[in-house]
């Protein structure tokens, strides 16, 4: 048996687990927080992650290692791989929690992004504005996650409001962008090169939240869907990635302006576990053992929402044609991730919007007003 140890104990982890365990995997999980939500479908060690001793202690009982988000320590993922393998590469994280790195990734790729200046102090203020004239958003390198550490700017006042706020961490100004939608794409490369993608999904977001996906997204042509592949070939190539990564990308009326990198298995791709031939799970850890991926074109459309803070009755979310329900074992708490139901197939509507009626399942006005 092949034995996959991971950095972080939360739902992804869960879920890779559940789609690996057919493939005859076993998964240990390094995550402080005792009884994790993966931890109930795998084994746990419960530490830090920066503690030698339980890393030593993961690579110890693991064949290869993977995490499962992005605010691991990258020192803790370098550390392991003097012991074992990981992926995706550590240095993926290290572009991933850094935005300025992020943003000197996509300029030297040459895939559009939005225009940004960093901001190290007040010294910068003056600079940047005349660099990236408002509206724009400070946002802090590092430590960003729905919404997190980012402050509306409209001039110098709010600018150095917004420096204050963020504590005078290092920053970026970045240039706010106007766009039709959101979309994301999965691609996935394979230790051995081999490289697939998802089609591209549609997000709608609340409070900086992802609420619900739709997938594959409507309205796109072969020629977008070859244009966001292009984009995450590019950086999957330039940072020798293994595993499935995500690139968040604003539609501009048929142009793709890429805005983050998500190195590793992502909330937008839930939707695959019964919508595509082959889960984005189950080709995150084939890539990572150099087996042949799977098929990933979808089955069928699917919509994708997340269940935020309270728990729905799951007789009433059974009822609902086309739906599977999935928990991930948490107690519930304002704000908090819960689970996630798809309807698949979705061709319609309804069973979203009977969804929409339950507690924790909110839809996004704007993603029903085709």
């Amino acid at each position: 048996m092949v034995r996959v140890g991971c950095l972080g104990g939360g739902q992804l982890g869960r879920m890779l687990a559940l789609a690996g365990s057919p493939l005859g995997l076993s998964f240990t999980f390094l995550e402080p927080q005792p009884n994790s939500s993966a931890g109930q479908v795998g084994s746990q060690i419960v530490g830090a992650y920066d503690d030698p001793r339980r890393l030593r202690e993961l690579a110890d009982g693991s064949d290869l290692i993977t995490f499962e988000f992005e605010s691991v320590p990258e020192r803790a993922a370098g550390e392991l791989a003097s012991w074992c393998p990981v992926f995706p590469p550590p240095r993926a994280l290290a572009v991933a929690q850094d935005r300025l790195r992020e943003k000197e990734i996509f300029a030297r790729l040459g895939i559009p992004s939005s225009s940004y200046h960093p901001v190290a102090g007040t010294a910068d203020l003056l600079p940047a504005l005349e660099a990236v004239p408002p509206p724009a958003r400070l946002k802090t390198r590092t430590l960003g996650y729905d919404g997190h550490g980012q402050v509306r700017v409209d001039g110098l006042e709010s600018l150095r409001r917004a420096l204050e706020t963020v504590q005078g961490v290092p920053s970026i100004l970045e240039r706010e962008q106007h766009f039709s939608r959101e979309l994301s794409v999965l691609g996935v490369r394979s230790s051995n090169g081999e490289l697939a993608f998802y089609p591209l999904t549609e997000n709608h977001h609340q409070g900086s939240v992802l609420r619900l996906s739709i997938a594959p997204a409507p309205r796109v042509d072969s020629a977008l869907q070859r244009r966001a592949e292009e984009i995450c070939a590019a950086v999957m190539e330039e940072l020798e990635y293994v595993g499935v990564i995500a690139i968040e990308l604003f539609d501009r009326e048929g142009e793709l302006v890429a805005n983050e990198i998500a190195p590793r298995v992502h909330n937008s791709g839930h939707w695959t576990i019964e919508g595509a031939v082959t889960s984005q799970f189950e080709n995150h850890l084939r890539a990572g053992l150099g087996w042949p991926l799977g098929e990933t074109s979808a089955r069928s459309r699917s919509v994708m929402l997340n269940i935020l803070g309270e728990l729905p009755p799951t007789p009433g979310v059974l009822k609902v044609p086309g739906s599977h329900l999935h928990l991930y074992g948490k107690e519930p708490r304002a704000g908090r991730k819960l689970g996630h139901v798809t309807v698949s197939p979705a061709e319609g509507w309804e069973g979203v919007l009977a969804l929409g009626r339950l507690p924790g399942i909110r839809v996004p006005p704007s993603a029903i007003a085709r």
